[in-house]
């Protein structure tokens, strides 16, 4: 009797896991970098990093749950929760919330990022997202804090004469964007018009592949009042200090990205420039070229080189060679 008991507790408990539709996957990286700077005033430097993520998705009828969590160790050891300069080296939750169907609704909750953008840093902040179709337009609510009426946002998108157009209206601003294609060429736009004098930001890219070669273009905008602070592939700038370039108010980035495959490689070349906004402020620009190669073990080795040079502090001019690997699962 025992017997059947415990077979019939343990089948239950299998067809329970069966039945919650439960998903794992996550990746990481793991990157050598050196620096060697043109001063001889500045210390080169050799660093090791690493950065993990698992993802957690559970899934009942239309309701999924999302569990994020994410960690990046870049201490000497891993020994504490930070090294001496506060790097992390633990595990930390990072996106929890819900999505759901009431009705028409779908239905986004919980805490989570709102998305890279070349104009904007982006952030983590409890959310309550609901979105619906009407005639052919997409409805869309936000609220940022889920208390404050400061931080909701009332959308509306659809597609115009072959045109995807959307148009967000927040507190203290709004957000346009638009996209489409034009004889093989993409065309996007995203502005963020501020009710603050000299505050607008705006961003416009074009895209196409010719004879095998994918070429983009991009230049984002910023107003005397206001600083870009996005992450896309004009750079990295949301980062105290800057991960690739210290961005000052009114300054304008400007890109050009050329990539192919050669013999199972990915090539990539990108030129930035950062003009100097005045005179105080010296024109930056940067040369990157990006190897990527996925390798028989599965995972993909990336090797990148950056040279730098800032026009305004000669301390800054520096050569970067990063060496990544990187595995998805």
């Amino acid at each position: 009797m025992k017997k059947q008991l415990i077979a019939a507790a343990v089948a239950t408990s299998v067809s329970a896991i069966a039945m919650a539709d439960i998903s794992i996957t996550g990746d990481l990286k793991t990157n050598y970098t050196h620096k060697d700077y043109q001063s001889t005033s500045v210390n080169d430097s050799d660093t090791f990093t690493t950065e993990a993520n698992l993802r957690i998705k559970g899934k009942s009828g239309d309701t999924e749950v999302v569990m994020n969590f994410g960690g990046i160790d870049t201490a000497a050891t891993a020994t504490s929760t930070t090294d001496a300069s506060g790097s992390r080296s633990q595990m930390n939750h990072e996106d929890v919330y819900l999505t759901t169907k009431i009705g028409d609704v779908n239905v986004k909750m919980g805490n989570y990022d709102n998305g890279d953008l070349a104009l904007r840093a982006s952030n983590r902040s409890v959310r309550a997202n609901l979105t619906t179709e009407l005639g052919g337009f997409k409805l869309s609510y936000l609220n940022g804090n889920g208390a404050n009426s400061q931080n909701d946002e009332v959308g509306i998108s659809t597609t115009l004469g072959g045109v995807n157009v959307s148009y967000t209206a927040k507190d203290g601003g709004e957000t346009i964007k638009a996209s489409t294609s034009v004889g093989g060429v993409n065309v996007s736009y995203v502005g963020l018009p501020s009710d603050t004098a000299d505050s607008d930001r705006d961003l416009i890219e074009l895209s196409t592949t010719m004879n095998g070669v994918g070429i983009k273009l991009g230049s984002a905008t910023a107003e005397t009042g206001t600083t870009i602070t996005g992450d896309s592939w004009l750079g990295d700038y949301e980062s105290s200090g800057g991960l690739e370039h210290t961005m000052l108010a009114g300054q304008d980035v400007t890109g050009v990205e050329l990539s192919t495959s050669v013999a199972g490689n990915k090539l990539t070349f990108r030129n930035i420039n950062v003009d100097g906004a005045n005179t105080a402020n010296k024109d930056w620009d940067m040369n990157k070229v990006i190897v990527t190669r996925p390798l028989a073990s599965g995972a993909t080795l990336e090797v990148t080189y950056k040279d730098i040079n800032d026009d305004g502090s000669t301390t800054t001019d520096v050569e970067v060679l990063d060496i990544e690997l990187a595995v998805k699962f």
